[in-house]
């Protein structure tokens, strides 16, 4: 993905994360078309341009209910994927997190685990969410080891929820507490 000028929100040692706008409909529309990264995520629809750019406006007006951010790479600066908080429920105090890496060579690296650690952490401290969640397809092991190790724990399978590739797949809900995050990061 290309270089992009940066304003930093949540910032680790490898990467930081910045809001997403409608300057970055391009570089947003190129993820949805990279094969693997539809794979992972389950994506099946095709968007266009216009779209997207809808999508990003709609999104960049509502800072209540979803956070919807770009991860850059620190080295190189460079725009590597894009994580969300949505379905926020302030009531509740709930919220659904995903992420997504665009291009295997960005994959492993810790970058999304730093990711999602610094969302979670906003999540929990300044948001004062109690529960964030995700759902993991079954056939994406590494993301749920990456989602175990980071404290989310697995709360039910969603039977044949996905139908991808001619095949039906299970889709993993998994959750972390607030109780749990304190616990393994703020000691």
């Amino acid at each position: 993905m290309k270089n992009h000028e940066q304003k930093r929100i949540l910032e680790g040692n490898l990467v930081y994360l910045k809001p997403i706008s409608i300057k970055d409909t391009d570089i947003y529309l190129e993820t949805l078309f990279n094969p693997e990264t539809r794979r992972l995520t389950g994506t099946q629809a095709i968007f266009t341009r216009e779209q997207i750019y809808d999508y990003l406006e709609r999104k960049s007006k509502d800072t209540t209910t979803s956070i919807l951010l770009l991860i850059i790479a620190k080295e190189t600066n460079q725009v590597i994927g894009d994580i969300a908080l949505q379905s926020i429920d302030h009531l509740n105090r709930n919220a659904n997190i995903r992420i997504s890496i665009e291009n295997q060579v960005n994959r492993g690296k810790g970058y999304g685990t730093e990711a999602l650690q610094l969302l979670l952490e906003h999540g929990f401290g300044v948001l004062n969410l109690h529960r964030i969640e995700l759902n993991v397809f079954a056939y994406n092991e590494k993301a749920y080891q990456v989602y175990e190790k980071i404290g989310f724990k697995k709360e039910g399978i969603q039977r044949d929820a996905l139908y991808y590739d001619f095949k039906y797949h299970d889709s993993i809900l998994m959750a972390i507490l607030e109780e749990e995050y304190k616990e393994k990061y703020k000691k």
